[in-house]
């Protein structure tokens, strides 16, 4: 696809960036919970109607519509996620939430009004291109199973298949007009861990008529580190942590149980089921070894994300044509997981990250906090970018 057509997409872009803002802000100001998303979803099906698109439900709060261009050619597919986070929101702005404990605190709206954004350029310029652009406004990123399985599974990927999938996460740590991407590897597998071990409470007083789990709970801590430390291959990163433990005892009572809970990361799929296998015999083992009974379960999580290597260099060569080399920036790995993992096993996927930052360092708040929060230029880029990025890969 010849770059001649990037001044059009820019022009397109900086046109409709104001409804885009608006568009944003109206999501911000009604998030709504993972798989929770009816109204959200019914703003997208308007939006996509208002441009003549025939938006179809998918994975009960999901929405999925396709913009053709000319026959021939194949079909890419375009994500972004629309749930929001169980978060307060602390920032004072005009388009704060309105739903008390409910934020868009991990830029889920700037992905589905950018993808909207993308669309009207995409439906523009449709005479230009050949094959198809499917668009993935995809619900429950933030909760297991993960909505992109579900979408999947409903055959998100079919009639007509799709050869690629791009997608695209707000980036705080990158100035507005850039972006980030990686080849290969990039995010971890995430599994839930959640752990009981019982004793025998009593007295504090007392320890020797008791069978204290708390004593327990901290072998088990400590020792489980060894599975990354020494049972772990160096060369593959691997992460676990517990988060949250609860023993209701006091002062002078030891309880008759703690409770656990954690995740485990890593970027190797044999090395993950291994490590369960690990963890477990662990955790039993030990906490039988001192007389208790522990019980653990592992949610499996999302897989590992793979940027497919040809594709993402396509992808960096498309980006730096439309936002100059300055600007697209090479990325480490990351131990965050995100379920977009689940399209990249799926089908050769490119994940890449926004720069919402503003260049005089407002709006670095992390994702998943209370005063998140971007600046609106990365909509003068997102929508516009993507648009360029799915062309440009259908005419390759």
């Amino acid at each position: 696809m010849p770059d001649i057509l990037i001044p059009r997409i820019q022009a397109l872009a900086a046109a409709h960036a104001a409804d885009t803002v608006a568009l944003r802000q109206h999501l911000h100001a009604h998030p709504e919970l993972s798989f929770e998303e009816v109204n959200t979803a019914a703003f997208v099906t308007r939006e996509l109607e208002k441009l003549g698109l025939k938006p179809q439900p998918i994975a009960n709060t999901g929405v999925v519509a396709l913009i053709e261009g000319q026959p021939g050619g194949s079909t890419i597919a375009l994500r972004a996620d629309m749930d929001a986070l169980p978060i307060q929101e602390a920032s004072d702005v005009p388009y704060k939430s309105t739903n008390p404990g409910v934020m868009h605190a991990c830029g889920h709206d700037v992905h589905t009004a950018s993808l909207l954004g993308a669309a009207r350029i995409l439906n523009e310029l449709k005479g230009e291109f050949k094959g198809t652009v499917k668009l993935m406004f995809q619900p429950g990123e933030e909760r297991l199973p993960g909505g992109a399985s579900l979408m999947i599974k409903e055959g998100v990927l079919e009639n007509p298949a799709v050869s690629h999938v791009l997608g695209q996460h707000v980036f705080p740590h990158l100035p507005a007009g850039k972006i980030g991407l990686r080849p290969g590897r990039y995010m971890a597998s995430t599994d839930e861990l959640y752990l009981t071990i019982k004793g025998k409470g009593g007295h504090g007083a007392m320890p020797e008529m008791n069978l204290d789990p708390v004593l327990v709970a901290a072998h088990i801590i400590v020792a489980a580190q060894q599975i990354v430390s020494r049972r772990a291959n160096p060369k593959i990163p691997s992460v676990l942590s517990f988060g949250k433990v609860i023993a209701n005892g006091a002062t002078n009572v030891i309880p008759n149980e703690v409770y656990l809970e954690g995740t485990f990361r890593t970027l190797n799929e044999e090395w993950r089921a291994e490590a369960h296998q690990h963890l477990r015999k662990l955790c039993e083992g030990l906490a039988e070894s001192m007389g208790a009974v522990c019980e653990l379960e592992i949610r499996h999580g999302y897989p590992y994300l793979e940027n497919e290597p040809a594709l993402t260099a396509r992808v960096r060569a498309a980006a730096e044509a439309y936002l100059g080399p300055e600007n697209v920036v090479e990325l480490d790995q990351w131990m965050a997981a995100e379920d977009f993992a689940y399209f990249s096993q799926a089908a050769p996927a490119c994940f890449y990250r926004l720069g919402t930052r503003h260049a005089d360092g407002r709006f670095a708040a992390s994702v998943h906090t209370p005063t998140f929060d971007i600046d609106e230029q990365a909509l003068a880029t997102g929508p516009g970018l993507m648009a360029w990025l799915a062309i440009k890969e259908l005419g390759e």
